[in-house]
């Protein structure tokens, strides 16, 4: 058991989120009128995730493609033909990432953690890896970092599902079991730091 994973890092979590929320609600807003604009819909990407315990949640990001079957996953990202206008400045800025704060707020989510999956993946972890399902998932993590330029990794394979599933994703899963096991406030500090210099 770890107090700080367990207990207080939620806590910190969602008393952060909700002051930062307060403070955003008017870029969050702003955003969401102009992808609405640019997409010629709800400017609002809502999509099915796996978060902690294995339970599904709907991320709420600001959506950055005219197709939304583009948004599906990294693999498809990579289409970039796909991405809007303001999407691209979305994604350049994190913008897009910023509604997260929301699922935060509801407890879905933390600041740090991994990447919360669409469904499926959480059914091929292993018996040992399963305890990454015990974390909230996050907005940031060290295999986010990691992986930061995943899309344009995947640019670069001609089989994009298959490098994402037998390459990407078991060392996310390596990583990821990793920060369970060592998951710390001034590691949390550290990740957050390191996403702002990307």
């Amino acid at each position: 058991m770890s107090l700080y994973r367990d207990y207080m890092k939620f806590i910190l979590d969602w008393i952060a989120a909700l002051i930062l929320l307060c403070v955003f609600l008017p870029i969050i807003f702003l955003s969401w009128l102009i992808a609405s604009i640019d997409t010629k819909s709800n400017g609002f990407f809502l999509q099915s995730r796996v978060g902690r315990n294995g339970k599904v949640f709907k991320i709420v990001k600001i959506k950055t493609m005219y197709s939304a079957r583009g948004e599906r996953s990294s693999i498809t990202a990579s289409i970039t033909n796909e991405i809007s206008y303001s999407g691209k400045i979305f994604r350049k800025y994190k913008i897009d990432e910023i509604p997260q704060l929301i699922n935060i707020v509801l407890g879905q989510m933390s600041f740090v953690g991994p990447r919360p999956d669409v469904p499926g993946y959480a059914d091929m972890l292993g018996e040992q890896d399963r305890c990454i399902l015990n974390l909230r998932p996050g907005i940031t993590g060290p295999a986010s970092i990691k992986y930061a330029n995943e899309e344009e990794i995947l640019s670069k394979v001609s089989d994009k599902k298959y490098y994402n599933d037998n390459v990407i994703w078991p060392d996310k899963v390596l990583i990821n079991k990793m920060y369970y096991h060592e998951c710390s406030l001034s590691k949390d500090i550290f990740y957050i730091y390191k996403t702002f210099l990307k």
